[in-house]
């Protein structure tokens, strides 16, 4: 299962570093937040879902790039949820921050998570406790771990400056550096053992966090509310449509 999404993210991320590479070829659209998209998420988006459909027909998918109707997912125990180009204000930027993003959901929980860099060429997944980096050009493949350090790597959002945060970091009383990151790169980091926390206190949807929150568990990490819970992703949790957000959270080695 795992080798057959991996090979379905890289497809949909070559789609999107040929939107990427061509400036001609990107359209850009708002949403109804003001937040941009573009074709390159939509066709990325009919990639990802019709290869899922084909390969596990039995198994729903949530998208950020579709309306869904609540009354026929809310009850969904296993689903895809899937962000088929996430950060597409740093790919817009050309700063190549941007990732596709699938997760499997099984009972709130994400239980297997992939993240393909396509402008980096480099895969993250993570399956059964175990988690992986694969980077194609370098040519290899290894299991990663969260890593401490005795001056952190503290990483943040590029696109998305906090007050919040700006008093959490006000706070910390140890020697810290801080890096700024588009996209779920920032578990990624943290997975991998690059960085050590990623506090996060703007608005997030489930979509955003899943596959980077089953990495981060798999590579020995936690992913916690501020209140010391679990983000959750049952969807009988939630509200309507509108209300896919989850609280603020801290992600750390």
């Amino acid at each position: 299962m795992l080798k057959k999404v991996c090979e379905l993210a890289q497809i949909a991320g070559s789609v999107i570093m040929n939107y990427y590479l061509s400036k001609k070829l990107v359209n850009i659209f708002y949403k109804s937040d003001n937040t941009p998209i573009t074709n390159a998420d939509y066709q990325a988006n009919n990639i990802l879902k019709t290869g899922l459909l084909s390969i596990f027909p039995k198994i729903p998918i949530l998208s950020e790039e579709e309306s869904h109707d609540f009354k026929n997912y809310k009850n969904w125990h296993t689903y895809w949820l899937i962000d088929p180009l996430d950060g597409t204000k740093e790919f817009l930027k050309k700063n190549g921050e941007f990732t596709v993003n699938i997760s499997l959901i099984k009972k709130g929980i994400p239980i297997l998570g992939v993240i393909y860099a396509p402008f980096f060429n480099v895969l993250y997944s993570s399956f059964n406790k175990e988690a992986w980096k694969e980077d194609k050009r370098k040519g290899y493949k290894k299991k990663i771990f969260v890593m401490q350090s005795k001056e952190p790597l503290l990483v943040t959002s590029r696109s998305h400056p906090d007050k919040e945060l700006d008093n959490f970091l006000s706070k910390i009383n140890s020697n810290y550096k801080i890096k700024k990151l588009g996209s779920s790169l920032k578990f990624c980091y943290i997975a991998e053992g690059k960085a050590q926390i990623y506090p996060r206190f703007g608005n997030t949807c489930i979509w955003d966090t899943a596959a980077g929150h089953a990495i981060i568990t798999a590579a020995g990490g936690k992913v916690k509310t501020w209140n010391g819970g679990e983000l959750n992703y049952s969807l009988s949790s939630f509200n309507d449509n509108l209300s896919l957000i989850n609280p603020g959270f801290l992600a750390s080695a």
